[in-house]
């Protein structure tokens, strides 16, 4: 657990939070995932205990960011933080922690998955250093 001198703490999220984290990302995050479920949220949390960053303050959940690192890859997804409460550097402490987490584990690059069509994020992961690559797209097949 990190806080900053804004009073921002920078902690890992409790299997136990999964509703909370729902609930927040219903406010803050931009799309769904198939995995938007408690038992998804539970199961992500459980398998890789440092996967689920959040940031809170006064006991309100302000951001939230998953770095997970598969041994292989450093991927984040769910960069999201309240509406309210943009633009005051959340979303740069919680990329923070998860490059720390990743270089912790000799990660050497950080992949993130943003919605096309979402240009706010992509604006805010430029400005933090990622960049675009246009040469990959992403294949899916859900099992369920």
């Amino acid at each position: 657990m990190t806080e900053t001198a804004t009073g921002l703490r920078i902690r890992n999220a409790a299997p136990e939070e999964a509703e909370a984290v729902l609930a927040f990302w219903e406010e803050a995050a931009e799309g769904t995932s198939i995995t938007d479920d408690v038992d998804g949220v539970t199961r992500l949390i459980t398998r890789d205990p440092e996967a689920l960053i959040l940031a809170e303050r006064d006991g309100v959940l302000m951001g939230s960011v998953i770095a997970g690192y598969d041994g292989w890859r450093c991927s984040l997804y769910r960069l999201a933080v309240l509406p309210s409460h943009r633009r005051r550097g959340i979303s740069s402490a919680l990329l923070a922690a998860a490059e720390e987490r990743f270089a912790a584990v000799g990660g050497r690059r950080g992949d993130a998955m943003v919605l096309e069509a979402n240009e706010r994020a992509q604006r805010a992961w430029a400005s933090a250093g990622y960049l675009r690559e246009d040469h990959w797209r992403r294949w899916v097949k859900p099992f369920a």
